[in-house]
């Protein structure tokens, strides 16, 4: 991700999370912590239909972000993301990945659960709407 994809991608963000929309100056802010942080698109030809950042402060790193447009799910696109962060995170030799995901999201939390996320914690009335966050976490690189 780039500033020039800002745009599309914060119309996706607030029309895929419109209760929960991150600002568009937090996606300026993310971008700007190139040290800490990585963001990806996917395009369709010249349109944004996914997108992800993974922030990185050793140990721990966390997914962010991600999100793909729901006329593009099920083509793996998500799964993508996903390994590349992880990936991502191995290679920055972080110990543990971490995520939240809204409680009412199953399927997302099956895409974790089967890349290996087991769940941790659960924040009640986390997001705005009152649902809880589940959260949950992946070991990279096992304790000795």
């Amino acid at each position: 991700m780039t500033s020039d994809d800002l745009a599309k991608v914060w119309a996706l963000e607030t029309e895929l999370f419109p209760v929960d929309a991150w600002p568009l100056s937090m996606f300026v802010d993310e971008l700007a912590l190139t040290d800490t942080r990585d963001y990806w698109v996917v395009e369709d030809a010249d349109r944004i239909v996914a997108y992800c950042g993974l922030m990185c402060v050793l140990p721990l790193a966390d997914v962010q972000t991600i999100a793909v447009i729901p006329e593009y799910e099920g083509r793996g696109i998500g799964t993508h993301l996903l390994r590349t962060m992880i990936a991502r995170a191995i290679d920055q030799s972080a110990t543990d990945l971490l995520l939240e995901v809204r409680a009412d999201n199953p399927r997302a939390q099956g895409l974790y659960e089967r890349h290996g996320f087991e769940v941790i914690h659960r924040r009640p009335r986390y997001y705005r709407d009152g649902v809880d966050a589940v959260i949950m976490r992946k070991v990279l690189i096992p304790s000795a």
